[in-house]
């Protein structure tokens, strides 16, 4: 994701010791970071660069300085972590229309919904898409989970 982002994390990081926050928290590199773990490995210092981004991307959420070119990504990882705190495992389908419906309410309609859904025999039929998602047997484990990391609830 080098070559996509305005600042690397090591920019970020500095940004952020000279105080500069709000820099750090606007950059449209902390919503391209795809938390590989590679910065964070090769950090000679052995600073936490994906887990710097992750805290950034919380921090820009509750002050509202998510900018608007990141809706798409803000609404894909809230309906991601609330199919995970709901069903302990990813449910496909269900974080499909729930991510449609966050990404672009306007259109919310039966067709927009079915708008990808050609793409469904390719993937199935390849193992790549459940249409059943199944729930983990506790999850009042995955509940405490979240509970402990502070829920991350944005919605």
């Amino acid at each position: 994701m080098a070559a996509a982002v305005d600042m690397a994390p090591n920019q970020i990081v500095r940004a952020l010791q000279l105080g500069n926050f709000e820099k750090a928290m606007t950059s449209d590199a902390i919503w391209a970071c795809v938390s590989c773990q590679t910065c964070s490995t090769r950090c000679p210092q052995s600073v936490d660069c994906a887990g710097i981004m992750d805290a950034l991307r919380e921090v820009s959420l509750r002050r509202g300085l998510a900018s608007p070119a990141q809706k798409t990504v803000v609404a894909f990882q809230q309906a991601f972590l609330n199919n995970i705190r709901r069903n302990g495992r990813l449910d496909e389908i269900e974080l499909i229309a729930e991510f449609k419906f966050r990404a672009l309410p306007s259109e919310r309609s039966l067709g927009f919904l079915l708008k990808d859904a050609g793409l469904a025999p390719q993937l199935q039929k390849r193992h790549k898409l459940h249409l059943r998602g199944e729930k983990v047997k506790d999850r009042a484990v995955v509940r405490r989970i979240f509970e402990r990391c502070g829920d991350g609830k944005h919605a």
